[in-house]
Parts: structure tokens; sequence; C-alpha cells
């Protein structure tokens, strides 16, 4: 029989010198899956994930991102990845757990491949969702995967903020749709329009990609991006994902030292966790039993 599952439950968690916001659910004692979500996104997104790992028995929490409402933002202004890992591993210890599974999304996926190369012993395994091994994203993109990705590139500008915010996000909303044809991003990512309206946590958002250029000139994150990832992975990724194609993933099963697993989610996008959840969670699930096994 499985374990009662309360719903989930909102509170904050202080670690590496933020508040962050925490939806968790699931017993205290079960195995911790820690979920990072991405742009433009926010925790409760993983709401049905979370429910479906307490059915299971874990203790399943999904994290808002640094800068990311209702989490503090930094007042050293850091939005790194290498932070932004760092969280995650602060979050394991704080949530007093000595090891975890990191499911990330987007952003949150990049943390999570971050994270267990910095802490392979605190990371049980990780499944990413939307993001190839950085490896194979950063050194290896096709013309097209460039082009894809030139709205980084727009997002580097001071003045964004005060244009997206005079358009009512629209532009942002045009992004996401595109980057998931299938899902009415407007409404999915209601919440995350609702924070962004705060231009403090919309700067905070593109923070992540303004923090690139100074970190893509750091030996320290390229020693972390090079290496294989150490720890048992599955990759998911959404067949008409307009943001990351799905060419991107492939061949790059020679940067998982411990195993990968690949998942392609036919009839989704880049929020394939909100595109196909009973799919994503099953994902998850089967590569949390295999762990198990």
């Amino acid at each position: 029989m499985k374990p009662f599952a309360p719903p989930p439950v909102f509170r904050f968690q202080p670690a590496n010198g933020l508040e962050f916001g925490l939806l968790e659910a699931g017993p205290v004692d079960g195995p911790l899956v820690l979920c990072l979500h991405g742009f433009p996104d926010s925790a409760l997104s993983f709401q049905p994930l979370i429910q479906g790992l307490a059915a299971e028995g874990y203790r399943a929490v999904a994290v808002a991102m640094r800068g990311y409402q209702p989490t503090s933002l930094p007042t050293d202004g850091d939005y790194s990845a290498v932070a932004l890992a760092r969280d995650a591993i602060a979050l394991i210890d704080h949530l007093g757990a000595k090891q975890a599974v990191l499911v990330g999304h987007d952003w949150g996926a990049v943390a999570t491949y971050l994270a267990a190369a910095l802490r392979p012993d605190r990371v049980r395994g990780v499944v990413t969702a939307a993001i190839p091994h950085l490896r194979r994203f950063l050194l290896r993109p096709t013309a097209a995967q460039l082009w894809r990705s030139r709205y980084m590139l727009k997002f580097q500008w001071p003045g964004t903020e005060s244009r997206l915010l005079a358009e009512q996000l629209r532009p942002l909303q045009a992004l996401s749709r595109d980057w998931s044809p299938g899902l009415e991003t407007v409404a999915a990512l209601a919440p995350v329009w609702a924070g962004f309206a705060e231009r403090s946590r919309l700067t905070a958002a593109l923070s992540y990609y303004r923090a690139l250029p100074a970190a893509l000139l750091s030996s320290e994150i390229w020693q972390l991006v090079l290496a294989p990832t150490p720890v048992p992975a599955c990759v998911i990724h959404g067949q008409d994902d307009g943001c990351v194609a799905a060419e991107m993933f492939a061949g790059q099963s020679h940067l998982f030292a411990a195993g990968l697993q690949e998942v392609a989610i036919a009839g989704a996008g880049h929020f394939m966790h909100l595109e196909q959840p009973q799919r994503f969670n099953a994902a998850v699930l089967d590569f949390l039993r295999q762990l198990s096994g």
C-alpha cells in the first residue's frame, strides 16, 4: 500500500544566505527529491510531480529559484550558474539530507548538472529536462540552435525590463508559445507573469542570462562543464521544443559516466512537464525506481 500523501505545503527555508520559498510534499524521512525550475517558470509547475512523488514515499521539494518570487533577492546580485548549483547543495544540507536526487528543468537543469559535478557525494542522481549535457550544448551547437538561442543576446540589454513591462510581458509570452506551441503558456504560466510584473523579479530572471558572459570566462565553470556527469542521469526532452531542438540531445551518452537514460516525449515542447505531466512524472518515477533497484 502506498503511503498517504497530503497536499503540498508552502514554507520558507534559509540556505546559502537566502530565504527560499518551497513547496514540499511527502514524508520528512523519505528520500529527498529536489526540483529546480527554469525560465520563465515557477516552483508551482512541479506541483503534479511532487504530489506523485509523495504518493510513492519520497520527500519531494520544489524550489523557487534565487530571485524568483517569493525567494529573496541576493544582496550581492550573484545569479551565476555556479551560485545556482551551490543553492541546491545548500538546500540538501539545510533539509537535513545526506543526498538528494535533483530534477531540473531549463535553468534548473543547468544548476543540476553543475551541482552533480561540484558535489557528486551529495547528489544521488539527476533528471534534467529540456537541456542536454552542458558540454554538448556549449561546444557543439548547431546553426539552427544558435539561431534559437538569440533571445539570450537580447536579454543582455539593460533596457529590456522597461520594454517588456511597457508591453505587458507580451514578448516573453510569445517566446514561451514558440517554445511550446501546443501549450497555452499565458494561462499555464500565469504565476510567472504575475511575479514578473514586479520589476526586481523580472531583472532577477534576466540576470541569469546576464551572468553568462562572465561565467564563461571562468576556469571553474569550464572544469565543471567539460567533465562527464559523474552520477546516474535521466535526460528528458520534448520532441517539439522550439527552444532547444531535438537534435541537440543526440550523441551525448559518452558525457554521462554513470549511465544515461534518455526520454523523448512526443507532442510536447519546452515545458513538457506542463504539457505531458503524466508522461513526465512516469519518466521521473521510472528513473527513481531504477536508482533504488
